[in-house]
């Protein structure tokens, strides 16, 4: 469909007040599923956060990279395993997780911003002292390895790139006083940094519109939810399996102070600028 030009002005004109109240805020996306694979959708992440941070939108992009991390570590001959959903980190595990996510995913989504027109920086919560974290153990006290659990926040070096007018794009590890490198997940990351940042908007990006009343019909969308319904929520099933880490992480950076924790469907193009930038938004919001 081609739009006038009239058209195309109505859109800006409908936008302006949006652009307005997120002026010189700070919006943290946590970045994954669909969206971090399939290349028209990247492009269409990418571009959006350039725009944003063109109108004056301070955008922090916050990634993981499981699947990049397993394809790597089957190709080298070892074998992932998992504990209460989350990744074993032995010493070999650990080498492979820091060159995917500081060196290739990092340094990939990069580029993808600067082949958009816009300006990124690449980050990993080694840099600065960002994220400081000791080791953890899984729910059931199995040992996880090097996966850590996050004590501290610094935003220094963010607000740095920030500052400068570039987009900060993070690789969720993180190290102890003694240098130990951890695995940190990038759900519970993201949250951290959004409430350390004092972020207007946290969004996270998955493959589903977000919470539904009916898993399997996805016109049951339930559009916001108080932070205090979630345990009831879980158990009733509504918040099950692999949307329970991402809705944790949004009651975590609600009750960190951001403002609003949203989780949108990474599977429609530009769903970014449709949840910020317009009066429906999409997915399910967290307050």
């Amino acid at each position: 469909m081609k739009l006038s030009n009239m058209d195309k002005a109505n859109v800006l004109v409908q936008a302006l007040p949006y652009i307005q109240d997120y002026a010189n805020k700070i919006v943290v996306i946590k970045y994954g599923g669909s969206a971090m694979v399939d290349e028209g959708l990247k492009q269409a992440v990418m571009s959006d956060l350039v725009l944003l941070r063109l109108v004056g939108i301070k955008v922090v992009l916050v990634h993981g990279g499981g699947p990049e991390i397993t394809k790597t570590m089957e190709k080298m001959g070892l074998e992932p395993r998992f504990i209460d959903g989350l990744r074993y980190t032995d010493a070999e595990t650990s080498e492979v997780v820091q060159m995917v996510l500081a060196g290739k995913t990092n340094k990939d989504l990069v580029t993808l911003i600067h082949q958009n027109r816009g300006r990124a920086i690449g980050l990993c919560g080694l840099d600065g002292g960002m994220i400081f974290a000791e080791k953890m153990r899984s729910e059931s006290g199995e040992d996880l390895g090097f996966v850590g659990e996050i004590k501290k926040v610094s935003v220094t070096p963010i607000m740095d790139v920030l500052d400068r007018g570039y987009i900060p794009v993070i690789a969720t590890l993180g190290a102890d006083r003694k240098g130990s490198v951890y695995n940190i997940n990038a759900d519970t990351a993201a949250a951290y940094i959004a409430g350390a940042l004092g972020a207007a908007n946290y969004i996270v990006m998955t493959d589903i519109r977000g919470l539904l009343e009916d898993k399997d019909d996805e016109n049951t969308l339930i559009q916001t939810v108080q932070v205090s319904e979630v345990p009831y929520l879980i158990s009733q099933g509504l918040i099950s399996g692999g949307m329970i880490p991402k809705v944790d992480s949004c009651v975590s950076a609600v009750r960190r102070g951001v403002s609003r924790a949203i989780i949108i469907d990474g599977r429609i193009p530009h769903s970014i600028l449709i949840e910020m930038m317009t009066d429906e938004g999409i997915g399910t919001m967290f307050y």
